[in-house]
């Protein structure tokens, strides 16, 4: 892995530097637009609505649309005369416990690696803050853009998550949310005994992306010029339950029998041998 920036926690009057890294990746599989007909590749160019003239790099800077339609033009230097206090450093601002947090608030998670010379205070902030059952609340300036963010252990590493600010999530308005819908108790329950039905231990290892897998297969049989194989078709989407009770009492007794077929699938455990 790559660091992708460089700075400070700052915690009371201690100082740990830390590189930052991208913790996450997503495994999308990437495609060129291309000419159809003979595969080149598709070229865009910058051009001015103005003049109609190709524009290079060097000569684009950022503008913000007013409602009149009249734009302001920013350049890097308005940018660099920003009040960015925590432009290298994620101060720590308080401890609360990490259930306090919604996680609707959580944007992009990030690793921070000490350098040599703060792996000490790093590990004893690590070891304190993990034993304390706390999360940091944090504020750190990435890519010109002042965020929250959380501090927290795992596998021995801080992990930063970044999160949005109050005003940028959305208000749930929704008309059911004003209708006067009756859930009866009976069907209650038995939506209850569906979860309880299909409780288990999470283990991400337990799935995996079938449409990138399928993706990737009709690729590689392109590359290997083989005939493509569509994949089997899917269960129909079912529609709206007519009776509500009727389906969730089927879908218990089919989780009952997944259930059921999976135990079977687990090897038996050999009884030790006493002396």
């Amino acid at each position: 892995m790559r660091s992708i920036w460089k700075g400070a926690i700052s915690f009371g009057l201690v100082t740990i530097p830390v590189k930052l890294y991208s913790a996450t990746e997503q495994k999308d599989v990437t495609f060129h637009q291309v000419h159809r007909e003979d595969g080149g590749r598709i070229r865009y160019k910058r051009v001015c609505t103005i003049d109609g003239e190709e524009v290079p790099y060097s000569d684009i800077a950022k503008g913000y649309e007013l409602a009149t339609g009249e734009i302001v033009v920013l350049t890097d230097e308005d940018f660099e005369d920003l009040p960015l206090t925590t432009s290298r450093r994620i101060d720590v601002l308080q401890f609360t416990p990490a259930d306090q947090i919604d996680p609707i608030y959580f944007n992009k998670t990030y690793y921070l690696e000490p350098d040599a010379q703060g792996a000490k205070p790093y590990v004893l902030l690590r070891d304190a803050l993990e034993s304390s059952g706390q999360v940091a609340v944090v504020k750190v300036a990435l890519r010109q853009r002042e965020s929250l963010a959380t501090l927290r252990v795992r596998d021995g590493i801080f992990v930063l998550e970044t999160m949005l600010w109050p005003d940028e999530i959305r208000a749930p308005e929704f008309d059911f949310l004003e209708e006067d819908i009756e859930v009866r108790t009976q069907e209650l329950k038995m939506a209850e005994s569906l979860i309880t039905t299909m409780v288990a231990d999470f283990d991400p290892a337990e799935y995996h992306d079938a449409y990138r897998e399928a993706l990737q297969q009709v690729i590689e049989a392109k590359v290997a010029g083989k005939e493509v194989i569509a994949a089997p078709a899917g269960e129909e989407e079912a529609g709206p339950a007519v009776d509500l009770m009727a389906a969730l009492r089927a879908s218990v007794e089919a989780a009952k029998k997944e259930r059921g077929t999976s135990a079977k699938k687990e090897p038996k455990k050999k009884a030790r041998k006493t002396a």
